[in-house]
C-alpha cells in the first residue's frame, strides 16, 4: 500500500524536476532536440542528437544535474 504522502511527494517531485529541466526544451538546432513529458509521476526525456559524441555526454550530464538539483531541494524542504 502506498501512503497517499508518499504519492504527493512523488508527484511533487516529477514535477519539480521536469520543471527544472523544461527550459532544455527549446529546439536550439535539427541537430540537438531535447523534450521532456511526466507519465505517471515519472520524467520521460528524449534526446536526438546529430552532434559529436562530447555533445551528448554534456547534455545528459547538464539535464542530469538539473534533475538531480530539484530532487535535493524538494528532499530538504518536505515536511516531516
Amino acid at each position: 500500500h502506498v501512503n497517499q504522502g508518499d504519492e504527493v511527494f512523488a508527484e511533487r517531485t516529477a514535477h519539480a524536476v521536469a520543471n527544472a529541466i523544461s527550459p532544455d526544451n527549446l529546439t536550439s538546432a535539427k541537430e540537438l532536440q531535447i523534450t521532456t513529458n511526466l507519465e505517471d509521476n515519472s520524467v520521460i526525456t528524449k534526446i536526438q542528437c546529430h552532434k559529436k559524441l562530447v555533445t551528448l555526454i554534456a547534455t545528459i550530464d547538464d539535464l542530469l544535474f538539473c534533475a538531480s538539483t530539484a530532487e535535493r531541494s524538494l528532499k530538504i524542504v518536505e515536511p516531516k
